[in-house]
């Protein structure tokens, strides 16, 4: 393989971004609305308090592929993250073509789908405050919840639509919103807290199918709140001193906020009973609106509903604003439409990719909520985290000398693990078959586009791949 070329700074594009900047846009990637809708998703999952397992366990894996995020992150400073990973691993004039090509294409589905999916949240919570929204119009097609989600995207777009440096204060305020409403969870929690609530039912940790078929469901929930530590890795070549600051950006993030996460499960099962968490309901879609009324009244409950609008709203901004860099990288590199190479000549931002993502988006709007998170889910660790996993491993075979400021802890342990865990993600539920066939599909479709064009453009395998811009 030939060796590797890292890009440290991409054309058009600004080292602005610090250690806070960085942990404040994961923290907000990571929270969002997430959390605060799928606390008793995951204690349906496996029927009781012994969800907390679901949380313990998708932690150990962010952590582990959170060091292989480190060490890409730090040795590839590069706008567009994975992308660029894995066209250098595995060979930008090479199979490395088309396989960050396939990323590229289930980008265009798992991004809008990330960020649909909080857009769609924070309508929900919207709904608690202001139940006519749960109305429908144009004969009960559309509900107004949709159109709420869907015009969310749309003023996300509208405030990234400026440069970095203002983003950066955003990001700080935002976040800052984000972790005042955890605290004020957890607080209120602790303030009511009955400990026998904790007790789990009996039998709940009898080693049977049923049991890992509950934590596959429950850690896949949790994952999908865990997400988001990386995104940093996406505007690598706008951080300052990334070999430091990107590992130290992701596995901060990452402690910070398994923690908050494990306190706020805590605290609802202490108060909210587990058989009123397990059916749909407004417990079941409010249920930290629904604590807080439980504990504080009416008004603490209010409020903490607008604060957790506030937080999907800052995961749906950072969301926006890390993937734009995506279609980006791909344009500039000749593999992806050349439109997307096109950055805003006053703020230096790539503005086609984000209005493309933002307008996507808003129409996945129009998806339901459980259906969004699974196939998401599913297409990125097949199509995506996997072939990072390995690809670490690779890289470390057939570019020994490659500079790394970060090198993963106790390797090759933490890639394999994070494999092995997202495997049992997949796997392990009753409804894997249906979201593998959307993995499928998406991997599929992207192959054939990919082998036409290269074919067309006699790039790998029929030819070799060059730099040029796409078409």
């Amino acid at each position: 393989m030939e060796a590797v070329k890292t890009t440290t700074k991409a054309p058009g594009l600004e080292r602005r971004l610090g250690l806070g900047s960085a942990i404040s846009l994961n923290v907000m990637n990571m929270v969002g609305v997430g959390p605060f809708i799928t606390l008793p998703l995951v204690v349906a999952a496996m029927g009781g308090s012994q969800a907390i397992l679901g949380w313990l366990l998708g932690a150990f894996i962010a952590v582990c592929d959170g060091l292989v995020w480190s060490e890409l992150g730090a040795a590839m400073p590069a706008a567009g993250g994975t992308y660029a990973f894995l066209r250098e691993i595995y060979g930008r004039n090479g199979a490395g073509r088309w396989i960050s090509f396939l990323y590229i294409w289930q980008l265009g589905f798992s991004a809008p789908l990330s960020i649909a999916s909080g857009c769609i949240g924070l309508a929900q919570y919207a709904a608690y405050l202001f139940p006519a929204l749960n109305g429908t119009i144009l004969g009960g097609h559309v509900t107004l919840v949709s159109l709420l989600a869907a015009s969310t995207s749309l003023l996300a777009v509208l405030l990234l639509y400026r440069n970095l440096t203002v983003i950066a204060r955003i990001a700080w305020i935002m976040t800052a919103g984000v972790l005042f409403t955890m605290f004020a969870v957890i607080v209120a929690g602790a303030t009511h807290f009955h400990p026998a609530m904790l007790a789990a039912p009996r039998g709940a940790f009898t080693l049977n199918a049923g049991f890992f078929e509950g934590l596959g469901a429950a850690t896949l929930l949790a994952t999908y709140d865990y997400w988001g530590y990386y995104t940093i890795c996406f505007l690598g070549s706008e951080v300052r001193d990334p070999g430091r600051t990107i590992p130290r950006a992701v596995l901060w993030s990452i402690a910070l906020i398994g923690a908050l996460y494990l306190c706020m499960q805590i605290s609802v099962l202490g108060v909210i009973p587990v058989h009123e968490m397990m059916h749909a309901g407004t417990t079941q879609f409010a249920v930290i609106a629904v604590l807080m009324q439980r504990t504080l009244g009416t008004t603490a409950a209010r409020i903490v509903a607008l604060l957790v609008v506030w937080a999907a709203f800052a995961s749906i901004f950072s969301l926006l604003l890390s993937y734009s860099r995506v279609p980006y990288a791909a344009a500039l590199d000749g593999n992806y439409f050349r439109v997307f190479a096109r950055v805003h000549p006053r703020h230096k931002f790539p503005n086609v990719s984000l209005l493309l993502l933002g307008a996507v988006a808003a129409v996945f709007c129009f998806f339901n909520l459980a259906a969004v998170i699974a196939a998401l889910v599913a297409i990125r660790i097949l199509l995506e985290f996997t072939l990072q996993q390995v690809g670490v491993i690779v890289l470390r075979i057939t570019q020994p000398e490659l500079p790394r400021p970060f090198r993963i802890w106790l390797y090759p342990l933490p890639p394999l693990l994070a494999w092995a865990g997202f495997l049992f993600i997949v796997f392990s539920r009753h409804a894997a078959s249906r979201e593998l066939l959307d993995a499928v599909l998406v991997a599929g479709t992207g192959s054939l586009i990919y082998f036409t064009r290269a074919k067309i453009r006699r790039e790998w395998p029929f030819g070799r791949a060059t730099n040029g811009s796409g078409h």
